[in-house]
């Protein structure tokens, strides 16, 4: 070939390196690790995707409107009734169009879900430590979706107007009249005057259906760009590196694995909707100002602010002439706030205090083998569940014929002590776990042989780990053949009589 002719292959070479072409085969051919727990964020994504889908049918038929209505439609206990536009367009939806309440309780169970997903997938990387360099950046946008999923859910739960939800609303206007200053001024703007105004519903709905799910969107895009462009991280085992990555490729393994698992999910969720009753609006009625829910209790996903409002005793503060409602800026405002800067804070400190922050991590840890890491993820988790069981104090008291005084101080008490004691139980069984583990891999696991000695005592025959857990440490296998013992171990020994 001629020095042009090679000049031009070069240069051919180069315009393919800009195309995704070249990429786009070693994109097909990237390796996936194949674990059930590396499953939960795309469980996650699909649950969006439904919630997409039927959230857009939704939009059809729903009116975001607070003008009052006489209804009129189907539902016989309420004809006549006076209640808002939307109200009237949920019961519309429900019991007048086709297939309405399907799509609704559809859209509903994905919410929930979808929400539940995300936090097992949070736990999942942090137990793990899957946020470690070079996914901080993951991690932050991860939690980042967290939240936006939460404040998504309580806008599509307040849609409706109901009864219940009006109640939550009721609840967040309290928590913006809370913020010293400018609490009032922030509740007056959300809900245009005074409560229950005449703009929260119409100010919600393109917040529920156009900025949040954009931010979503976009946010799930970055995160699926920086999980291909990093690599997958991998439990250990033969062959498994910081260097490499071991599993199934894109195309085919991987792509049938997860469009057999979007495939469940839309039939679980399906399924759920035509047999599981989920937020039925037309009985609580719609929202008056004058009337609360009997026993209203929000989406588990909000359900920790609502137990923390209610653990925290009536405390308030003159301050020249303005009233800080301690009891509701601190549970509603600043627990959160605290809660998701440590959670945010998180990675990159312990990086630090490890001396991990400078070498890449693409291999997992065992929850086992970071034992502060652990307890302190297992303090956290009894810590959101007192919260959540403190969010129904009511309803439990009643069901189990107790005090609600006297459970909300058992639960004030469990607030601080129970997280503790998790933290210390959790460490010390990680610990425990580990020592045993070594001593299983240094002295082998019995063969059920065992032997009489001389003296009288017993002997164990002992044979190599050849079986191993997910990311369990290994050692190199010699000495002896599958139930050959290796090694004895001296018992107890016993005299005979």
């Amino acid at each position: 070939m001629s020095r042009a002719g090679r000049r031009a292959e070069r240069l051919a070479d180069a315009a393919d390196a800009r195309l995704p072409v070249v990429a786009g085969g070693a994109l097909l051919r990237k390796a996936f690790p194949h674990h059930w727990s590396f499953f939960l964020g795309e469980l996650a994504l699909y649950s969006l995707l439904v919630l997409l889908l039927t959230g857009v049918w939704l939009t059809f038929f729903f009116e975001p409107e607070m003008r009052e209505v006489v209804y009129a439609g189907s539902y016989a206990p309420l004809r006549g009734v006076r209640m808002s536009a939307a109200f009237d367009s949920t019961l519309r939806i429900s019991f007048d169009v086709r297939g309405g309440l399907l799509m609704r309780q559809t859209h509903h169970w994905a919410a929930l879900v979808f929400v539940a997903a995300i936090g097992l997938h949070l736990l999942r990387i942090f137990f793990t430590g899957a946020f470690r360099r070079p996914r901080e950046l993951n991690w932050v946008i991860g939690l980042t979706l967290f939240v936006l999923s939460l404040a998504e859910g309580f806008a599509g739960y307040s849609l409706p107007d109901d009864l219940l939800s009006g109640t939550g609303l009721r609840i967040a206007q309290g928590i913006m009249m809370s913020i010293p200053v400018v609490g009032t001024y922030v509740a007056f703007f959300a809900f245009g005057g005074e409560f229950p105004g005449e703009d929260i519903i119409t100010r919600l709905y393109p917040l529920h259906v156009l900025l949040l799910p954009g931010a979503l969107i976009a946010l799930v895009t970055v995160h699926l760009v920086l999980v291909f462009h990093l690599k997958h991280t991998q439990w250990r085992g033969p062959g498994r590196s910081n260097r490499n990555v071991r599993g199934k490729p894109l195309i085919p393994q991987f792509t049938a694995t997860s469009t057999g698992l979007s495939l469940a999910v839309f039939g679980v969720l399906v399924l759920l909707s035509g047999i599981a009753q989920v937020n039925p609006v037309w009985m609580y009625g719609p929202y008056r100002a004058d009337l609360v829910s009997t026993g209203s209790q929000p989406d588990w996903y909000v359900g920790f602010l609502e137990g923390a409002l209610r653990l925290v005793p009536p405390w308030e503060t003159n301050i020249a002439g303005h009233t800080v409602m301690w009891n509701v800026l601190l549970p509603a405002v600043v627990l959160p706030g605290l809660l998701f800067a440590v959670l945010y804070a998180y990675p990159f400190v312990e990086q630090r205090l490890t001396g991990e922050r400078l070498r890449e991590q693409h291999l997992c840890d065992r929850p086992r083998e970071r034992p502060v890491r652990t307890g302190l993820g297992v303090a956290g988790t009894v810590f959101y569940g007192v919260l959540l069981v403190a969010g129904g104090n009511d309803i439990i008291a009643y069901a189990f014929r107790i005090s609600v005084d006297a459970l909300t101080w058992v639960l004030r008490i469990a607030l601080v002590v129970a997280p503790v004691l998790a933290f210390l139980v959790t460490r010390w069984v990680c610990r425990a776990l580990t020592a045993a583990e070594r001593e299983r891999l240094a002295e082998g696991v019995p063969t059920g042989d065992i032997r009489q000695t001389v003296t009288g005592g017993y002997e164990s025959g002992t044979e190599p780990v050849e079986t191993f857990r997910t990311g369990a440490p290994r050692r190199p296998l010699t000495g002896a053949r599958t139930g050959t013992p290796i090694r004895t171990r001296r018992a107890p020994e016993r005299r005979d009589r």
